[in-house]
């Protein structure tokens, strides 16, 4: 059985593993791996140089060009263009590991060993992190068990929760945010195949930030409905038209700033995955601080209403809701908005301390 791992997991992983140890992440493709991991380790100062070895055709693209050292007669091999001549170190990552070619892989061996390439050593402190893609759909090389032992081996899945909340930050649109946070099971799924090329098309996470680009600057139309179905799938794409032209869940931003005494008629429709999505988007509304920080009347309209809305879900009906909204604040996904409630909500923090420990 392999290690699960989410987002948050990685990092702390990262953070954690030696520079001598190789780590291997396995997942789908799209999940972003390459950007979380750039991302952390840019943070800290070091170069991430990425490698795509499924596109690498020769070991010549990993190790360098031979050429004839005239002075000693033999032949050396020259560095390749991303080898760090500065002997600062970096973090090389080997993307698409299982889709590089055997005699690609071969080169590897010295290097998660001994962090050496054709005889010529990365600078100390550098580590090795490679990714592969698992699943029957794609077209793997086998990996030596050697190289395998070499490293340390996760399954890196993030949760939607953590790309929902990454996706406000990045201003994708409301639409495919309110989607996903209704529907997350439609985040990584619903492939369809097309009988005529036998091609399949399923969601990812790329694709619906590309779904989220397009719908920023066109108006829906019969020809946006193609051009979507075409990134993200046919049943995918149905689902989300049918969805954002339905009577939508209130917002965030009209429950934390607006009437929210307007809000209860439907919010008492609501079911309660429902009520679930509701629990998420407020605390992604607060961590992610769509509100202005230095207007004290927002801070407290957002926190009056924050409170009334966990009120709201006291009721006998909603009590499962109102466990989602404890469980969320007992997670390390919204440490913002922890903060926010023991600060700004001191009897919101008394009621869910309260709650927490009555259930």
């Amino acid at each position: 059985m392999s290690v699960r791992i989410n987002a948050q997991e990685l990092e702390n992983l990262l953070a954690a593993t030696p520079t001598s140890q190789n780590i291997m992440l396995t997942g789908k493709h799209g999940i972003g791996k390459s950007q979380i991991l750039e991302k952390f380790f840019t943070a800290r100062g070091e170069r991430v140089v990425i490698l795509f070895l499924g596109q690498m055709s020769d070991p010549g693209d990993l190790i360098g060009l031979p050429r004839l050292d005239e002075a000693t007669g033999k032949t050396i091999f020259m560095p390749p263009y991303w080898f760090p001549t500065d002997g600062k170190p970096v973090v090389l990552f080997l993307d698409e590991l299982n889709r590089a070619r055997p005699e690609v892989l071969q080169t590897i061996m010295d290097l998660t060993l001994n962090r050496t390439l054709a005889g010529r050593k990365l600078p100390e402190g550098s580590r090795v992190i490679s990714a592969v893609n698992d699943g029957e759909e794609y077209q793997l090389t086998d990996l030596d068990p050697a190289l395998v032992s070499r490293f340390n081996i996760y399954e890196f899945k993030p949760t939607a929760q953590e790309w929902l909340l990454w996706a406000s930050r990045a201003g994708l649109d409301s639409r495919v945010i309110d989607f996903i946070s209704e529907n997350p099971e439609m985040l990584d799924g619903a492939a369809f195949t097309r009988e005529d090329q036998g091609l399949e098309k399923s969601p990812d996470r790329r694709g619906w930030e590309r779904v989220s680009k397009i719908l920023q600057t066109n108006e829906v139309s019969p020809l946006l409905r193609t051009i979507i179905a075409g990134i993200i799938g046919m049943p995918a794409a149905t689902k989300f038209f049918v969805t954002i032209n339905q009577k939508r869940l209130p917002s965030a931003k009209e429950i934390l700033l607006g009437d929210f005494a307007k809000q209860k008629t439907t919010l008492k429709k609501c079911s309660t995955p429902e009520l679930a999505a509701v629990n998420e988007s407020v605390f992604r509304f607060i961590e992610t601080k769509n509100y202005d920080e230095k207007d004290t009347a927002k801070v407290n309209k957002v926190a009056t209403n924050f409170a009334a809305y966990f009120e709201f879900l006291s009721g006998e009906k909603f009590r499962e809701a109102q466990a989602h909204f404890a469980n969320l604040y007992s997670s390390s996904l919204y440490p913002s908005t922890i903060m926010f409630i023991i600060v700004q909500c001191p009897e919101l923090y008394k009621k869910i301390t309260a709650f927490v420990k009555s259930i």
